[in-house]
C-alpha cells in the first residue's frame, strides 16, 4: 500500500513502513499502481483529481464530532489512536483531543516559524534563532532568551492544561523538539500514515 500526505510544503510519501520527503515537483511524477492520497494544498487538487492512479480518500477520513472545515490531515492524524491528544508541529500547530474514538475538541496556534517571523517583522532587532534549551523556571535576561521563553512557555502551558491523563502523539516537522517539552510524549512521524491506513482498512 502506498500512501501520499500531500502538504502545504512537501509530498511526504509512504510505503513499506518507510517516509520519504518530496517536493511537490518530485511527488507527482511518482509512478505506482495505485497511490492513496489526502492533500491540503488547493492549487494540487485539480492535477491530483485528474491522475487516474492517484485515489483520495478524504471522504474515508470521518469519525463523531469531526467539523465539516477541519482539514484532512488532522482527520487523517486523529484516526491514528482513539485516546490521544495529537500534535502536529509544522506551518501551524494543531493540537486535537480524541476519546473513545470521538473527537472532542482542539485548537490552532501558528508554527514556530511563523512566531519568529512575526518577531522579525515588529523589529529587526527581535529576528533570532530560538534557543531550544531555554529553561522555562527561569525568566530571561536577553532578548533571544526572552522571545524563545514567550514562545515556548505559552505552548507548553496551554496543551499542559488540555491534556490531563492522555497520551501525547506528536508529529510535523518541529514535533521532536515539541516533544522534549513534555514527559512521556510519543513523536512519531507515521501517525497520519496510521490515520490513512486504519480508515482504508475500516472502509473495505
Amino acid at each position: 500500500m502506498v500512501l501520499v500526505d500531500s502538504g502545504n510544503t512537501r509530498i511526504h510519501l509512504y510505503e513499506n513502513g518507510n517516509i520519504t520527503h518530496l517536493s511537490h515537483n518530485e511527488g507527482l511524477l511518482l509512478d505506482y499502481k495505485e497511490i492513496y492520497y489526502i492533500n491540503v494544498k488547493p492549487l494540487l487538487k485539480d492535477k491530483l483529481k485528474s491522475m487516474k492512479h492517484w485515489i483520495d480518500i478524504s471522504s474515508y477520513l470521518n469519525a463523531y464530532g469531526f467539523y465539516e472545515t477541519m482539514g484532512v490531515d488532522r482527520r487523517a492524524l486523529c484516526l491514528s489512536y482513539d485516546n490521544a491528544l495529537f500534535i502536529s508541529a509544522g506551518t501551524a500547530i494543531t493540537v486535537d483531543l480524541m476519546e473513545d474514538g470521538k473527537y472532542k475538541g482542539g485548537f490552532i496556534l501558528l508554527g514556530l516559524k511563523a512566531m519568529l517571523k512575526a518577531y522579525k517583522e515588529i523589529s529587526p532587532a527581535l529576528e533570532i534563532e530560538l534557543n531550544k534549551d531555554i529553561k522555562l523556571e527561569l525568566l530571561a535576561k536577553n532578548t533571544v532568551d526572552a522571545i524563545s521563553y514567550g514562545i515556548i512557555a505559552p505552548i507548553k502551558a496551554i496543551i499542559m492544561q488540555n491534556r490531563k491523563n492522555h497520551p501525547i502523539y506528536i508529529t510535523g516537522g518541529d514535533g521532536a523538539f515539541l516533544a522534549t517539552l513534555f514527559e512521556n510524549a510519543i513523536y512519531d512521524d507515521s501517525l497520519i500514515f496510521k490515520g490513512m491506513k486504519r480508515a482504508l482498512e475500516n472502509k473495505r
